[in-house]
């Protein structure tokens, strides 16, 4: 009481600027001071609904929201949206801002046009995997004239014609995605780009367009971002319609685009020089000498991606000579990457944040120190299957890179608890992989535990000599992990499971092929992890009904359980 009483006399402001000082988990604090409850329904800006039956006490309370989030409520149906809009004041509506349906497949075009419609400032709506919608819902979507940014990335049943209609009722649009919308052809994307002048983003990834859609595109003045993955009917006459068009465009992607040449990719960057961002994996077989020229022009790039293409020490010295900006590279699978072409490109790269390097074979320690050495602002590596890492290099890793926040060892067989002991020094590590590391144990990853309490995902598949005193020394020292895997890490029991159950924020465990526990264990998990929202439990031979009644009954969010050689979802 005396608290409270505190809290009364401080002004709303001063509340609120408490409040922001708490961090994202206010349930707390507003269980034990009305004012601050008071304080949070009315400030509060976004939600995200776990569980459809209390969407409409949810949102008579957070009345003032401007982003709904539904992509956990797949069940949501018309009837549901019909109560939600009829009961009560429905004020919520009138500052919505975002809307989030991502598989959200149970509503069709009649609830979401009623949801549109109540909303009259709605800028962003994201319906992504409703793979049902088609051009109904696309007319239901063209309601919302003021929408800046639409996500409609697998709507498997829209045609030109919603399109169509989408292009002349949203012809504000700044941001579009339509990847995996196989029914859009040449057609369509000529009348948006006619109708959507505004576009700045555009994602036609997997669409069966030509080479004609990108006349239409290169028409578009104010694009910045163009992704155009797997368009296997788009080649070098496409692109270079681009030559001379979107003079604002800074990315583009054109990975796994099958008739894609380096002719073509010259043509874009012979116009675009201050492109930022380069994306050509899997595209290439290698780079081109005349490529590798006109890279010496892109001054300003700072992402490229060229996964599985065949490189050389030249390549990688000449964008370390010339890019100096870089912060970004993907060379996974990429054939004629060595120790000497690394070093060469760290020596000119120093601002490097984002490396990847999977399955590059022939990298050592040497080159991976050195990487330490030159890029103090690393925050991701991957290096997965580089089977000649070791120890030494994660010692240098340890001192240098503080900032690291992801880590991919994958089947590093070199890998052992004397490396995760120096990896341990890098406490902002937030995702780790593991994988197939079979020399680890429990004391390795109890240095983990121990020192970098902010990682919330982890990824220990076949580590066989991970048990249950290295999850006692997880859970105890990495309490907000959501992503855990430990499948085939066959010395856990049930023991390890009580372990797991403490993980309050656990959304996604994957314990396939535990061979040790029982239906004991997982009953302790789906009491405690209210968060679980992903299961695996193939080949986990020992659990009997009794355990998936606990699920059932105790596991309210959880979407989908792999069990035998089934999925179930729920």
């Amino acid at each position: 009481m005396l608290s409270e009483s505190v809290f009364c006399l401080l002004t709303e402001d001063l509340l609120i600027r408490v409040l922001e000082k708490l961090g994202p988990d206010r349930k707390p604090w507003r269980l034990v001071c009305k004012e601050f409850l008071r304080v949070e329904s009315a400030t509060r800006k976004s939600i995200r609904i776990l569980r459809i039956e209390f969407l409409l006490r949810l949102l008579e309370r957070f009345c003032n929201i401007e982003t709904l989030d539904l992509s956990l409520c797949p069940r949501i149906e018309d009837g549901v949206v019909s109560v939600v809009l009829s009961q009560g004041s429905a004020s919520w509506t009138r500052g919505l801002r975002r809307l989030v349906l991502s598989r959200a497949t149970g509503l069709d075009h009649v609830g979401l046009e009623m949801l549109i419609r109540a909303c009259p400032v709605l800028e962003a709506v994201d319906v992504s995997h409703c793979w049902g919608y088609g051009d109904r819902e696309a007319a239901a979507l063209s309601c919302a004239g003021r929408l800046r940014e639409l996500n409609m990335d697998k709507c498997l049943g829209v045609t030109d014609i919603g399109l169509a209609k989408i292009a002349v009722g949203c012809g504000k649009l700044e941001r579009l995605s339509l990847k995996w919308c196989l029914e859009i052809s040449d057609l369509g994307i000529d009348l948006l780009c006619k109708k959507c002048l505004d576009l700045k983003f555009l994602d036609v990834s997997y669409l069966k367009v030509a080479s004609e859609s990108l006349r239409s595109i290169a028409s578009l003045l104010k694009l910045e971002v163009f992704i155009m993955v797997g368009c296997s009917l788009v080649d070098d006459v496409g692109l270079r319609f681009l030559e001379k068009g979107c003079p604002l465009l800074k990315a583009i992607d054109v990975s796994r685009c099958d008739c894609v040449s380096s002719s073509g990719l010259i043509s874009v960057i012979s116009g675009h020089g201050g492109l930022e961002q380069l994306d050509a994996g899997y595209c290439l077989f290698e780079l081109s000498a005349p490529l590798v020229k006109c890279l010496e022009n892109l001054k300003q790039l700072r992402i490229i991606r060229i996964d599985g293409v065949r490189v050389s020490d030249f390549i990688l010295q000449t964008i370390g000579t010339n890019c100096k900006l870089l912060v970004e590279l993907g060379l996974s699978k990429c054939v004629g990457v060595t120790n000497k072409g690394i070093m060469q490109l760290v020596s000119g790269c120093g601002n490097l944040k984002i490396l990847d390097l999977t399955c590059c074979q022939f990298i050592s320690d040497t080159a991976i120190s050195t990487i330490a050495d030159s890029c103090p602002d690393l925050v991701c590596l991957k290096l997965e299957s580089c089977d000649m890492v070791t120890e030494n290099c994660l010692y240098q890793l340890g001192l240098n890179c503080s900032l690291l926040k992801e880590l991919d060892l994958t089947d590093c067989s070199g890998i052992d608890d004397i490396a995760l002991r120096y990896l341990s020094r890098c406490s902002e590590l937030v995702r780790l992989k593991l994988g197939l590391c079979t020399n680890i144990s429990d004391i390795g990853l109890a240095h983990i535990a121990c020192n970098c309490p902010k990682m919330t995902e982890l990824d220990l598949y076949r580590c066989v000599r991970i048990g249950d005193d290295g999850l006692a020394a997880l859970t105890s020292g990495c309490k907000g992990l959501t992503k855990l895997n430990l499948s085939y890490c066959n010395r856990i029991t049930d023991r390890g499971m009580e372990y797991i159950s403490h993980l309050g924020e656990l959304s996604d465990l994957e314990l396939r092929g535990l061979s040790n526990i029982t239906s004991i264990g997982i009953k302790e998990v789906a009491i405690s992890c209210k968060r679980l929202a992903d299961l695996d439990l193939k080949h986990c031979e020992k659990i009997d009904d009794s355990g998936f009644w606990a699920l059932a009954f105790y596991s309210q969010n959880l979407r989908q359980i792999w069990c035998c050689a089934c999925l179930w979802v729920t």
